[in-house]
């Protein structure tokens, strides 16, 4: 029996929700819309009136979709050039999904969202489902085809695997940008020692290029060569202006609901630099610069008023 009118309607009232969850599932906002226009096709294959509880219907079959698609990504990646980190959202971006709660926002970071490709695909669904969408772990059970207390020991070794990973407490917005701000000043500055002081100890920098864009395949570790490298990227030069196509405006902007920089030549987002600010310094660079995940950043970006950029290089 073909949808309904209605049958429409209250699919499309959940499909935010929807994309919210399979962003944090999968992290990557592509891969998210096509496993929710998948579960539509499920819905509409389905005989509608005889499911009692659509929301839970829905959720169990994202869930299972999302799971099998996890399950083959960890041999995709194996494969991957380099490293590879999730598609970032910009401020805003309603894939983000609920952030009423510090769990909720915590969650969709782009810290927590790499650490989450350390887990198992079950380990990953079930902290997604309680610590983002709330869900009691009798229904969470029930999505997974497990016992109430397998859900319970799942989430609370997922949660310890995450929370090992975790830097130290984050600051507020006022005093990240204040760092940010002497970050470039330091950046651009062609020296590297004000830029060590910037950071922590064990700061890491991260690159995902995908094979398309260079990165290096393993992260830079410990304050001197994270500044050595920083330096290198921010100092102008015919290759960098070659590789970036262009000049490079430098922005300042929030990603995934922390700190970050764009980088944006000629309106087109080239990368995006999310920034772990804690007291003790700057302990993480991930950029993102491989231009597959950076499309709908891009189009967020078209579309919003950014004002004049801090810095332009090359």
């Amino acid at each position: 029996m073909p949808l309904t009118a209605h049958d429409v309607d209250r699919f499309e009232a959940f499909r935010p929700r929807l994309e919210a969850m399979a962003y944090r599932l999968l992290g990557s906002a592509s891969e998210a819309e096509d496993v929710v226009q998948e579960t539509f096709l499920r819905w509409q294959a389905a005989d509608v009136e005889r499911v009692r509880v659509p929301e839970a219907w829905l959720t169990k079959v994202l869930t299972n979709l999302c799971l099998n698609q996890l399950t083959s990504a960890r041999a995709r990646r194996e494969t991957y050039v380099g490293q590879w980190l999730p598609e970032p959202l910009l401020d805003g971006d309603p894939m983000l999904g609920p952030a009423d709660t510090a769990e909720q926002r915590d969650s969709v970071s782009y810290a927590v969202l790499t650490l989450l490709e350390r887990l198992t695909p079950n380990e990953r669904a079930v902290y997604v489902l309680r610590e983002a969408f709330g869900y009691p772990h009798r229904e969470i059970a029930g999505i997974l085809d497990v016992t109430e207390a397998a859900s319970q020991q799942i989430f609370h070794r997922a949660k310890q695997h995450v929370a090992a990973g975790k830097a130290r407490a984050e600051v507020d917005r006022a005093t990240a940008r204040r760092v940010i701000d002497e970050f470039l000043a330091a950046a651009t500055s062609g020296r590297t020692e004000p830029l060590v002081r910037l950071l922590t100890e064990d700061a890491v920098a991260i690159g995902d290029g995908g094979g398309k864009v260079p990165a290096r395949a393993r992260a830079f570790e410990g304050a001197l060569a994270v500044a050595t490298f920083l330096r290198g990227m921010f100092k102008p030069g015919k290759a960098q202006r070659a590789i970036a196509g262009g000049a490079v405006d430098v922005h300042a902007t929030t990603v995934n609901g922390g700190p970050a920089l764009l980088a944006v030549v000629d309106g087109r987002v080239f990368g995006v630099i999310s920034l772990e600010i804690t007291a003790d310094g700057i302990a993480a660079f991930r950029s993102q610069v491989n231009p597959d995940k950076l499309e709908r950043a891009t189009r967020r970006w078209a579309a919003a008023d950014h004002g004049e950029p801090l810095v332009t290089i090359f």
